[in-house]
């Protein structure tokens, strides 16, 4: 396999979101990683760092249709996926499909919505379409979700059920900015209408063609073996409630692969598996004896105490 020439789309498309979102590169990189796999980002932090504005950015910057749910306690599954109408002229019922049908999905403050709500977006998720009344209707392609939370002590959240968060491929936080960056942000008033406002990079069909690239990527048996090892490290260390998943396992594989992409190389390398180790692993990692999830010091200390291949 040669070299990917798509250096130049996936640089522009960095740079062009790293002028909104600032200061945070790597986190913008581990986004871009998780669309290119084909999977969904969950984003954790405090109000106001800038989650939606990364959201609108990604949107913008590939070309993709964009809709935004605000999740609440009173929001219910039809708010999401639809609701069929009488329609008087035909004398029959039409489907009004929701916000879900849409490219990039923002399940905002996802949270905040009951359970039942919360599990509204299980199915288009992993199975890329939603069974309403009888009839199933597939999402667009491509589709992404990016949710984002509040972290889980603030008031009126409802924690997200284990098999949900493993439907995101990664959960990624973005933290507050550097003293930098913060005094940019201030003097700009904001980024938000930057954000919306971002030409694309990419031409229609792109997306789908660097997707399929970055699940081209090679794979060498020895990095096979690397990827067991550290799935099964997580599974015997009697830190944890329960280690990866097969599914885990894939997601690692896949997100390794677009980040080698990132890289513009042909192969998957043992530092690209270590760069989204902690996107991927942190969120369905619990510390049996907390009752929380794994923390940045557990996640880099299982990945030095794995050798390398």
């Amino acid at each position: 396999m040669n070299p990917p020439d798509q250096e130049v789309p996936i640089a522009t498309i960095l740079s062009a979101v790293n002028r909104v979102i600032l200061g945070k590169e790597h986190e913008i990189r581990l986004a871009l990683a998780c669309l290119l796999a084909r999977g969904h980002l969950l984003i954790e932090d405090l109000p106001g760092v800038g989650k939606t504005t990364l959201a609108h950015a990604l949107a913008a910057v590939l070309g993709m249709r964009f809709a935004r749910i605000q999740f609440t306690s009173d929001l219910l599954p039809a708010d999401i996926i639809g609701v069929s109408v009488f329609d008087r002229e035909r004398a029959s019922f039409r489907f009004v499909p929701g916000p879900i049908f849409a490219h990039v999905v923002l399940a905002d403050e996802i949270n905040r919505a009951t359970p039942k709500t919360q599990s509204a977006l299980l199915e288009a998720m992993e199975e890329h379409q939603v069974t309403s009344e009888g009839e199933t209707r597939p999402m667009p392609e491509p589709f992404f979700v990016i949710a984002t939370q509040n972290p889980s002590h603030h008031i009126g959240a409802f924690p997200l059920p284990e098999s949900q968060l493993d439907r995101f491929m990664m959960r990624i936080e973005l933290g507050y900015p550097d003293r930098a960056a913060e005094r940019a942000l201030l003097e700009s008033g904001g980024r938000r209408d930057q954000a919306v406002n971002i030409g694309a990079c990419l031409a229609p069909g792109m997306l789908l063609t660097l997707q399929l690239r970055a699940a081209e990527v090679h794979v060498a048996p020895a990095l096979l073996d690397y990827v067991q090892a550290l799935v099964a490290a997580t599974r015997d260390d009697p830190r944890f409630v329960h280690g990866l998943s097969p599914r885990a396992a894939l997601a690692l594989l896949a997100a390794a692969r677009a980040w080698a992409l990132i890289d513009g190389r042909a192969l998957v390398l043992p530092e690209d598996v270590q760069a989204v180790f902690p996107g991927v692993a942190r969120h369905r990692l619990r510390l049996a004896q907390k009752g929380i999830g794994a923390g940045a010091d557990d996640i880099a200390e299982l990945i030095q105490r794995v050798a390398l291949p």
